[in-house]
């Protein structure tokens, strides 16, 4: 008889559900031959596959017993539940709707990670699966006999699909075959579960100011939009409970972490840290966003490994940006870590507003510009000058249009004005309210070449010319806001290179400049910027590092090198006449299948005016290695030049497969300061893949050898 049998099945296996109180789903049966033995048994035999609702076994033979009502199957059999449960077995004897019965010498797949082997697997109502005398793990099992790298050996283990749990009574967890914990009952989540209430992996943690401790985290899901993570951290030095708490909303979500602490680095006291942060959509496009970011004192974020940052911001912000308006407006409370800083003294609430807006007038061309900001700064101290509050509100209109001429010279035109207020209390040294009128003009010239060469080689030159004006005076002011200037490439045509309003430049200015580049799609591509700045009058609020004071810049040379190979250099520099540079910063890296290094290098020579006595050099480097399939290690350095001393070194060194990921790690910091001390910090964490959704990276399963 034929697989052409399908269609006498299909009317014959509806017979198989007499004895069931309850329909049971249609069933397909499809075989290379069919025939009824002694008119009771029912065999189906050759290339057998059965199909029921989400159920799919194959075999080399089924027997129907009419009498019970019961299936045997010879093997070898796999069966497979929708796209997570796969079973293989030898032999099996099922109800005929394959929900309940006994399958021998069985082993069961989930989600193709996890592998539970068993003398004997009972299923019950097809939500139940009892593995008894069973090995569970997820690491290559070969036929050699040689054990898994791990396992968890249980007397019995009960998988509930429907909860997608496992239930282990008396399990060892051994390593190879050596048992190293005994643990009577057991529960875990089936790798198909996403999130599950209770122990996550544990880690390792040692410091030479905490001693050495270990961290086990408990995940609770409170519920599908909703959960919270408690982390004892218990060591040698210190007693702390770390916190996660997540919540997502239809139109947002929010996230905050934090620890409380008791420890031997400051007795007697409660030290402890929350940072939170949260974004929601509104209507009209507008988006609310806060971040919160509060500690009990100056060393704790540090100390714990929580937080580099020296300086904590807290802020609730509004913004829209569409095509052609951008609204923001916020409230930031800053609070210093830094030793040298008082907090009464700097400003410590600080308030933004922007409105901005762009037209394209038909009857005049080109495009149309309108802004409108405001900024206030609060100090809690009321000490004359040093507890300054300023506050400023600026509107602004600027129109720009462009030609091409017929020879392929770019014009550009900008016409604009500014107004200021300026309201400035608790500084006897200025007035109170002051305003400026500031108008504004800029005609640009660009040239852009370009040409084509051989293998797709393509080069672009494109000199620039700007002329540009600035009209007004400059207001008796303190600089409030524009205490830090770049000059590079995104500003060399602007008409003042202050980065807020503050401080404007005056006079006439010309910029001069050129870009080329140079694209190769099967080499290098190469980009190389040059520009300089030449005024009639020195700009005097200029800082000496921000290569922009006297007459003429410092030149301002930047560029890239870029490879298909991986590899990227990226350069900023300024400097004078006399090749004295006042910034040079240089970054590369490099990246391929197996390997990635980054390193930079910055310079700044002192300035006063930034609060920089001495002269900073610094370098860094960071990379990775994967030395086989399996071993990867990182590194990472920061020199301080100045000082001739190393800021953070660390190693570490991850080992991972289809069953494991261990990583260890070694951080050492060498700062300090009246708050911090030199710290070295040990990790060390294991985990174990098969029990959760996330596979992690990409990882390379182990052949026999």
């Amino acid at each position: 008889m034929t697989r052409a049998v399908l269609i006498l099945l299909m009317l014959v296996w509806p017979l198989l559900s007499w004895a069931q109180e309850t329909p049971a789903p249609p069933a397909v049966l499809i075989a290379d031959e069919l025939f009824i033995e002694n008119d009771s048994a029912l065999i189906a035999r050759g290339n057998v596959e059965a199909f029921q609702g989400t159920t799919r076994i194959t075999a080399s033979e089924i027997r129907y017993d009419r009498a019970t009502g019961a299936l045997t199957i010879s093997g070898p059999i796999t069966m497979q539940e929708g796209d997570d449960i796969r079973v293989l077995a030898s032999a099996a004897e099922l109800d005929a709707n394959l929900q309940t019965g006994l399958l021998s010498g069985a082993r069961m797949v989930l989600d193709q990670q996890l592998q539970l082997a068993a003398v004997q697997i009972q299923r019950v109502n097809g939500r139940y699966s009892q593995l008894y005398k069973a090995a569970v793990t997820s690491c290559k099992v070969c036929e050699d006999g040689t054990p898994p790298l791990w396992q968890i050996r249980a007397k019995r283990v009960i998988h509930d699909k429907q909860e997608r749990q496992l239930y282990f009574d008396g399990a060892q967890f051994l390593i190879r075959n050596t048992p190293i914990l005994y643990i009577p009952r057991l529960r875990l989540p089936d790798p198909t579960l996403d999130r599950a209430t209770g122990f996550l992996a544990p880690s390792l943690r040692t410091t030479s100011q905490l001693g050495t401790g270990i961290k086990i985290p408990y995940f609770i899901n409170i519920a599908e939009d909703r959960d919270i993570t408690l982390t004892p951290y218990i060591s040698s030095g210190t007693r702390t409970l770390e916190l996660r708490y997540r919540q997502a909303f239809v139109n947002g979500r929010i996230e905050f972490n934090g620890a409380v602490s008791r420890d031997d680095e400051r007795p007697g006291e409660t030290r402890a840290y929350v940072f939170g942060q949260g974004s929601f959509s509104l209507r009209n496009d507008f988006t609310l966003a806060f971040d919160i970011e509060l500690t009990s004192d100056d060393s704790y974020l540090k100390d714990y490994g929580y937080s580099d940052k020296d300086r904590l911001d807290s802020a609730i912000s509004i913004s829209r940006a569409r095509r052609d308006e951008f609204i923001f407006g916020s409230l930031t409370a800053f609070k210093s870590l830094r030793d040298a800083d008082i907090n009464a003294n700097l400003p410590t609430v600080v308030g933004d507003a922007i409105y901005e807006a762009r037209y394209f007038p038909a009857a005049i061309g080109g495009e149309l510009r309108l802004g409108a900001s405001a900024q206030s700064r609060y100090r809690y101290s009321d000490v004359d000058i040093v507890g300054r509050d300023a506050s400023r509100f600026s509107t602004e209109v600027d129109w720009l249009r462009g030609w091409t001429l017929a020879s392929g010279l770019r014009t550009e035109v900008t016409l604009g004005a500014v107004a200021d207020l300026f309201n400035i209390t608790q500084d006897s040294t200025t007035p109170q309210t002051q305003t400026q009128l500031t108008p504004r003009g800029a005609i640009a010239f660009r040239y852009p070449m370009a040409r084509g060469g051989e293998n797709g080689v393509t080069q672009f030159l494109e000199p620039i010319v700007q002329l540009g004006w600035v009209g007004g005076d400059r207001p008796n002011i303190p600089n409030e806001e524009s205490t830090r200037v770049e000059f590079d490439g995104g500003n060399l045509l602007s008409l003042s290179r202050f980065p807020e309003a503050d401080r404007r430049e005056r006079g006439r200015t010309a910029a001069l400049g050129v870009n080329w580049a140079r694209f190769d799609p099967n080499g290098l591509d190469t980009s190389l910027t040059l520009g300089q700045v030449l005024r009639d009058d020195a700009e005097p609020d200029f800082t000496e590092s921000s290569g922009l004071r006297g007459i003429s810049s410092n030149y301002l040379v930047a560029g890239q090198l870029k490879s298909v190979d991986g590899w990227a250099l990226t350069a900023r520099s300024l400097f004078d006449a006399d090749f004295d540079f006042t910034k040079a910063e240089v970054r590369g890296y490099f990246a391929n299948n197996r390997s990635s290094l980054g390193g930079s290098y910055i310079w700044l020579i002192s300035d006063l005016a930034e609060d920089r006595p001495e002269s900073i050099a610094e370098i860094a480097l960071d990379g990775s290695y994967r030395v086989d399939k399996y071993w990867t290690a990182s590194a990472d350095w920061r020199y301080d030049i100045s000082i001739n001393r190393a800021s953070t070194a660390g190693v570490g060194v991850t080992y991972e497969n289809e069953c494991v990921s261990v990583a260890f790690s070694v951080q050492r910091s060498y700062s300090t300061s009246t708050s911090l001390e030199p710290s070295t910090t040990l990790g060390l964490s294991i985990g174990l893949r098969g029990f959760s959704a996330k596979k992690g990276t990409e990882t390379y399963t182990r052949t026999c050898g």
